[in-house]
């Protein structure tokens, strides 16, 4: 598992103190720049109390930086930030990072060689802590509870990573920000300790909001997911709602396998080159139709069957699906989803036709 730290003195307690609350993330107006660069340009974001939120987008879009900025570790130039309703920055005001009682998730590796795993997850834990059971609790809940006084060179890859993790949910953070944190995973390992993660999270309560530039991760263990292009957020909402229906065309393109398709709207219906496609709101005149492969249907190419005529240019195979790149006859190609072996080969002719919900339209560009 990726390394999973805390910014030093992350818990904010003192000695003695009260444990530290889940609490939510308001983000408002945030504007970074580095020299002349405009990094972060007026972010907006939420992140509810024991919500796990997804900031998915590409890379150089200011994720990290925005990390980084609610963890303390970069200051904007303006806007506010609170956590739990406090404000940790805002005019006149920046909470260092060791008072905002905020957990960090690194891409690297920082077990220390020299110590036992019980002393790597007890490091960020004050004496009284460590004595307490806390260091014997995390392991246990990563499943590593008899590994203690093992060394990290003696573990595996995946049990050094659950070492890392302990370590961080053992301080309690109230927050947990997590940048990319399964992408130096290879792909089996990644989608079973992003499984135990999120399970992890859920348990705990924890809020958490990971980076991602993955968005089968994001889908996956996002209760919500906010897309950033450009140093913004564009939209935040539930996975099903992002995919169905994206704000943008930005969105839709980043989102998912769309297919932008050419059409001529009168109102509720666009004339396009894979037939008549409904639509979700009426519009006029030149529009790209958003269609997804699973809501383009593909058939055999006679005279009595819907759709418009078209010939298969390639097929891609996945086992689990195939897409087929069909060209309509009037038409740019486009990408049609079956959950089947495909039937057709390169060269054939076929029908195309929209099958979906009624689509949304966005004006031709």
């Amino acid at each position: 598992m990726p390394n999973i730290s805390t910014v030093a003195g992350a818990t904010g307690r003192e000695p003695g103190s009260a444990e530290a609350v889940t609490e939510p993330i308001a983000v408002r107006g945030v504007h970074k720049a580095f020299g002349t660069t405009p990094v972060l340009t007026g972010v907006d974001l939420d992140v509810p109390a024991g919500g796990i939120v997804a900031l998915l987008g590409p890379s150089g879009c200011g994720k990290t930086t925005l990390l980084r900025a609610i963890a303390g570790l970069e200051r904007p130039d303006r806007g506010e930030i609170r956590l739990g309703g406090r404000l940790v920055c805002g005019p006149g005001v920046f909470v260092p990072a060791e008072r905002r009682r905020v957990g960090m998730v690194f891409q690297d590796w920082a077990l220390f060689p020299h110590l036992s795993v019980a002393r790597n997850v007890g490091f960020g834990l004050t004496r009284e802590e460590r004595r307490g059971g806390r260091v014997r609790e995390a392991l246990d809940l990563v499943g590593l509870a008899g590994l203690s006084e093992r060394t990290p060179s003696t573990l595996s890859g995946g049990q050094q990573q659950r070492v890392a993790l302990a370590r961080a949910v053992a301080t309690r953070p109230s927050v947990l920000l997590l940048d990319e944190p399964f992408s130096n995973l290879d792909a089996s390992l990644r989608v079973q300790i992003r499984a135990e993660v999120a399970r992890l999270l859920r348990e705990l309560g924890l809020t958490a909001l990971f980076v991602t530039h993955d968005q089968e991760e994001a889908f996956l263990l996002g209760d919500q997911v906010a897309v950033m292009l450009a140093g913004a957020i564009e939209q935040q909402a539930t996975p099903d709602e992002l995919y169905a229906r994206p704000a943008s065309r930005a969105v839709a393109a980043f989102v998912g396998d769309a297919n932008f398709v050419p059409g001529e709207a009168d109102g509720l219906v666009a004339r396009t080159p894979v037939g008549p496609v409904p639509l979700r709101e009426a519009a006029r005149g030149r529009v790209d139709v958003l269609a997804r492969p699973e809501q383009l249907g593909v058939g055999d190419d006679r005279a009595d069957a819907a759709g418009a005529p078209a010939h298969i240019e390639s097929v891609e195979y996945y086992g689990h699906d195939a897409v087929y790149v069909v060209r309509p006859d009037d038409g740019p190609p486009v990408r049609a989803r079956v959950i089947a072996t495909p039937r057709y080969r390169p060269g054939d002719r076929v029908r195309v036709a929209f099958t979906g919900e009624a689509a949304i339209a966005y004006p031709a560009v």
